[in-house]
């Protein structure tokens, strides 16, 4: 357990350990140390032995240890079908010091992601918290970890091993999809098929599979099925020749059952198709086309009329679309337009010789006039001036006026960016001739006026200035 060495330079004994201490097992060796004069002077000799002993006792002090696992196997077997909550197994640790402190048990939830088992954190047991499925998972490597209490940096782990052992609970099935079938100028007992089957499941003694017709298709079938006792069957046929055009698809129910405990079976379903073939058996055709002909329409021509009338569908649906962005949209919608372009009012004025009453022009929006604009209604006084000097059948305050309001909308940067329509009531200057009311001219006490200045207006005006300026007695 123990070993000594000299050191040169001090002369001193140092006692090193050479194996491992256990505190639990002995916690004091008792040493008898020599020391010897490896050099004594020959003329002392006489004096006795050059060396000496004594007794060194060690003391082995107790270190807190983490706990030991005592497993007798870390494997454990459980079968396929065991029940939530059943319990396969147990382990034991234990604190290696004399304190003997309580041991916790977990599992690493790291192996365990599906959560599948459990464990009991006082006493180890393992148990199952889920369904298994040994198709699914066979093996399942746990990692169980004890803790002491008193101290949790001090902690073990230990591996586990779970088996699932196999149970029939599966029912065979067939190994792929079978495509078969029957030639029209089949003969009766002739092979068109083999069969094999398939199960998840892994006896110990191996696969056994028996195939059958279901009871229910024995009576008149037209095919049987033969087993050959190697996991595979044979489908037969009971009569000579199928008629494709009468029958041109037969459905075979197939029974496959195991040879284990509890013997599983299922139904399997063939398609066998009646097709079209050559002398040597080789499939020329399995379509039916002749179903169609006494129609009158094959197959093609009903793709064709079909994509005429998606065709014809579609040109519709365009013209619509495209007659739909042709039409133009009104001018003014509604009453309720938010551009406002056409403003109705029922306020008329203060009649027909009141001009100065009533300006139209206050209705318009009043953040958006102007105080240097003038009057809409009345013609500005400088366009005043210069008509005195125009005839009458020009209208130039007439066109002024249009041109003037047409420019001051062109550059009033409230008016809106569209078209719109502006009214307005001035209807042009009045006339410097006077009232042609025959009502008026009683008014004069029977005297003679003055019509002469209306032949300068023009031919059609001269006749009405000889009507009305000649004497009284031309004009009775």
């Amino acid at each position: 357990m123990f070993d000594i060495i000299t050191d040169q330079d001090t002369q001193e004994g140092i006692i090193t350990v050479k194996k491992q201490l256990d505190f639990e097992k002995k916690n004091l060796y008792i040493l008898k140390v020599e020391a010897t004069n490896t050099h004594p002077d020959p003329r002392f000799f006489y004096l006795g032995p050059f060396k000496d002993s004594a007794l060194v006792k060690v003391y082995v002090e107790d270190i807190d240890e983490p706990p030991v696992f005592s497993i007798p196997s870390n494997l454990i077997e459980v079968d396929e079908d065991a029940r939530e909550g059943s319990i396969i197994g147990q382990v034991i640790a234990q604190d290696p010091d004399a304190s003997r402190n309580i041991i916790k048990y977990s599992l690493d939830r790291h192996t365990d992601l599906d959560r599948i088992f459990n464990i009991h954190s006082g006493n180890g047991s393992i148990f199952v918290s889920k369904t298994l499925d040994r198709e699914a998972a066979p093996w399942h490597n746990l990692t169980v970890i004890a803790t002491e209490i008193s101290n949790p940096k001090q902690s073990t782990q230990a591996p586990i091993f779970i088996r699932i052992l196999d149970i029939n609970d599966h029912a065979p099935e067939f190994a792929k999809y079978y495509e078969t079938f029957v030639c029209e100028n089949a003969k009766a007992g002739q092979l068109i098929q083999t069969i094999s089957a398939v199960d998840k499941d892994e006896p110990p003694r191996g696969h056994k599979f028996f195939f059958e017709l279901v009871p229910e298709y024995t009576v008149h079938p037209n095919f049987s099925v033969v087993d050959n006792k190697d996991n595979t069957a044979g489908i037969i046929t009971r009569k000579n020749g199928y008629n494709r055009h009468k029958m041109n698809t037969y459905l075979l129910p197939v029974l496959i059952f195991d040879n284990d405990y509890p013997i599983q079976s299922s139904t399997g379903t063939l398609t066998i198709r009646v097709c079209a073939c050559d002398s040597q058996g080789n499939m020329q055709s399995c379509n039916a086309e002749a179903l169609l002909l006494p129609a009158g329409l094959s197959t093609g021509a009903l793709i064709a009329i079909l994509l005429c009338i998606i065709i014809l569908l579609v040109l519709v649906v365009l013209f619509a679309a495209m007659k739909r962005q042709r039409k133009k949209e009104p001018l003014i919608i509604s009453k309720d337009d938010v551009r406002d372009n056409i403003v109705t009012y029922n306020d008329e004025g203060g009649g027909e010789e009141d001009t100065q009453a009533f300006d139209i022009g206050t209705l318009r929006n009043p953040e958006a006039r102007e105080e240097s604009k003038m009057r809409r209604d009345v013609m500005p006084e400088t366009i005043f001036q210069i008509r005195r000097t125009a005839p009458l059948w020009e209208n130039i305050d007439v066109q002024d006026f249009i041109h003037r309001r047409l420019k001051e909308n062109d550059l009033d940067p409230t008016a809106p960016p569209y078209d719109s329509l502006a009214t307005y009531a001035y209807e042009g200057n009045d006339s410097i001739a006077n009232s042609l009311s025959s009502l008026e001219s009683l008014t004069t006490d029977g005297s003679t006026q003055d019509y002469d200045y209306l032949s300068d207006w023009g031919p059609r005006f001269k006749k009405l200035a000889d009507m009305y300026g000649g004497d009284e007695s031309d004009q009775d």
